[in-house]
């Protein structure tokens, strides 16, 4: 009523302010258990409520309302104020303060009368607070005490319901039950929620029907049919419609959109198109090859249209295998042994494909498996030679004659023509040509002497050539062992470096030697150990044969000197075990050693003769000497010497 503008109506209220104001009571509409404005709450500047029951306001005021979005052309009356104390004699000038206060509110000074000059939206601001003050024309001194009072904006039904979260995706599993919650859509209205129903909205769908539904006050969408199969129709777009003003007449709105996926379920078992396929394949396929590809159709997606294939039971278990190609689910048949045309020239596969993640829900749609028949063909092709045996080992004596036979290679066309063959040896594997095969029965024979200490085993690459077709080639391996025979003496182990002491005792262990033979008997080596027939009876030195292929060198006596002989040479007779025996005399030299008393030597070899003061005749005698003594020596070992063996047997009679 305050925001009422029809000229009968303002004058009415006008008149009624004026009636009450009369019968001492506030403005039209204000509370009656309120009292003046003073009896708001406003205290006396004495501080005593007695001072303001004595001076009573004498205001008339109230709350004022005013509708929004007035569109009129003149100013919207919204109130008016009208103080006791005014005599109506134009003493008395009303002046408007706060909020809005001239820019949007105006006053009537000598009336009182508000208005408002500009449209209000309510949901900018709902109210504005103002002041209100009489006061006297003349001297502009207030003759009642400043009042605050409100001007509230009453709200009109002029916002229409928004989806702010919208547009809106969703899914829902397919196949799902009647009534499955989808989603829940909100609208929000700028009314006042607390006015009237301009704010309380109703859901309704208007484009989606028969397929979902949408609940009038909650928002939520369900289901509205069982069994919507995502393979026939995978995606719906609904059009939602909120209304305020409940739904009713008249009421604003607004939609937003809902597009609703379904999603997979596993609700479609595998299915080959075909039940029997036909592949070929030769049979120089190599083995890992793949040899088919097969794949059961399902309508699901992702996980849901996973599976594995398996070979069923079956003669070609072991020769072939299939796995699943995870990127397109296919079923990939390879080869895991060689293919014989001759041999086998078709099988006929069974192949099962079945769901890896099966549902539970939908068993009854069942099976989640299928079979089909994958039948191959092997086709021929030209093969080369195959040798009996890959690898053929054979032996032969490393004394054997040229032209010896020592084995024979066989080899054959694995294809039905069943061509010749001839034989031949890969000359890479055999630079030295130390043996041959006939081209035609494949007799590999001695063609040169052998060594075993050379080369004890000879690994040769056979060639078999189809006579037919000489680009058919096949290979073999023969693996000639050299066998050993006794063709070589024992020597030293080592060059042996032996020192002897000037003061070495009687019995006293100088040297152990030990021997090496080329050969390799099969039971081990043997080796006998003895000083050679010509000094076996020495007086300097022994030999005692450990019998474990090492023997002892020992002194026979003591005082042995640098001076007298710096070197001796000691001739050692080493015998094997081989049959027939074979031996070799191996000559060990001892430097005489000058040594400490720990045996250390200090210093060997020969020592340098001063004959400073020694005439000529003197030097003489002493050679004269020295020569006869060699000469009787001489005498005493070899009793039938020769000019010829001069130097060796003084050499022995040293020892």
């Amino acid at each position: 009523m305050s925001g009422c503008t029809c000229p009968g109506v303002r004058r009415a209220l006008a008149l009624l302010a004026l009636l009450g104001s009369l019968g001492g009571r506030g403005c039209w509409g204000s509370d009656p258990g309120s009292g003046e404005l003073e009896g708001q709450g406003s205290r006396h500047p004495r501080g005593s409520w007695e001072a303001a029951l004595r001076h009573k306001r004498s205001w008339v005021w109230n709350q004022f309302f005013v509708l929004e979005e007035y569109t009129g052309n003149e100013p919207l009356y919204v109130g008016k104020l009208h103080s006791d104390v005014d005599g109506g004699d134009g003493k008395v000038k009303y002046v408007l303060s706060g909020e809005g206060a001239a820019s949007i509110f105006t006053i009537d000074e000598n009336t009182g009368d508000i208005h408002a000059t500009k449209r209000l939206d309510r949901e900018a601001q709902a109210y504005y607070t103002l002041q209100a003050q009489a006061v006297d024309r003349v001297t502009n001194q207030p003759v009642e005490p400043r009042s605050e009072f409100v001007v509230k904006v009453q709200d009109i039904n002029d916002n229409e319901p928004k989806f702010l979260d919208g547009p809106y995706m969703a899914g829902v599993p397919e196949m799902s039950p009647l009534g499955t919650m989808v989603v829940q859509v909100a609208a929000t209205d700028a009314d006042d929620p607390t006015y009237g129903n301009s704010a309380r909205v109703i859901y309704s769908i208007i484009h989606g029907q028969p397929y979902f539904s949408v609940e009038p006050r909650t928002g939520i969408i369900r289901t509205a049919l069982p069994n919507m199969d995502r393979e026939t129709r995978d995606q719906y777009v609904l059009v939602i419609q909120a209304k305020d003003m409940v739904g009713q007449m008249g009421g604003l709105s607004g939609t937003t959109s809902v597009t609703v996926t379904l999603t997979d379920v596993n609700d479609n078992p595998p299915r080959f198109t075909h039940k029997n396929y036909q592949n070929t394949v030769l049979e120089s396929l190599p083995v890992h090859s793949v040899v088919a590809r097969v794949k059961a159709a399902d309508a699901d997606v992702g996980p849901n249209a996973e599976m594995d294939y398996r070979l069923m039971d079956g003669d070609y278990l072991g020769l072939f295998n299939i796995s699943t190609d995870e990127e397109t689910q296919e079923g990939v048949i390879v080869l895991l042994k060689p293919l014989d045309f001759e041999t086998k020239s078709s099988f006929s596969l069974r192949i099962e494909a079945t769901n890896r993640n099966i549902d539970s829900n939908f068993l009854s749609v069942g099976p989640f498996s299928d079979l089909a028949v994958v039948k191959l063909t092997v086709e021929d092709v030209n093969e080369p030679p195959v040798f009996s045996t890959p690898l053929l080992k054979m032996v032969v004596s490393e004394d054997a004659r040229m032209g010896t036979s020592i084995g024979r290679v066989s080899a054959h066309d694995p294809d039905s023509t069943n061509s010749g063959i001839r034989y031949s040896i890969d000359r890479n594997t055999d630079l030295e040509r130390f043996f041959n095969v006939d081209a035609l029965s494949g007799v590999i024979s001695t063609a040169k002497p052998l060594d075993r200490e050379a080369n004890s085993v000879h690994n040769l690459t056979l060639l078999a050539i189809e006579s037919q077709d000489p680009t058919q080639i096949g290979k073999g391996i023969a693996l000639i062992t050299v066998l050993d025979i006794n063709d070589n003496a024992p020597v030293f182990a080592i060059d042996y470096e032996t020192l002897l002491c000037e003061n070495a005792m009687p019995g006293q262990l100088i040297q152990t030697i030990s021997a090496v033979d080329k050969d390799e008997p099969p039971s081990g080596h043997r080796f006998y150990f003895s000083l050679a027939s010509p000094v076996a009876g020495n007086l300097n030195f022994t030999l005692r044969d450990n019998k474990d292929n090492t023997a002892s060198i020992l002194t026979k006596r003591g005082g042995f000197r640098r001076r007298e002989q710096p070197v001796y040479r000691l001739p050692v007779l080493i015998v094997d075990s081989g049959s027939p025996a074979l031996s070799s005399t191996n000559t060990l030299a001892l430097r005489v050693c000058d040594c400490d008393a720990d045996g250390v030597a200090m210093s060997c070899g020969a020592v340098a003769y001063t004959a400073t003061g020694l005439s000529t005749g003197a030097l003489l005698a002493i050679l004269g000497c020295i020569l006869t003594l060699l000469s009787d020596c001489f005498q005493l070992t070899a009793p039938d010497p020769e000019p010829a063996n001069l130097n060796l047997t003084l050499l022995q009679a040293n020892f």
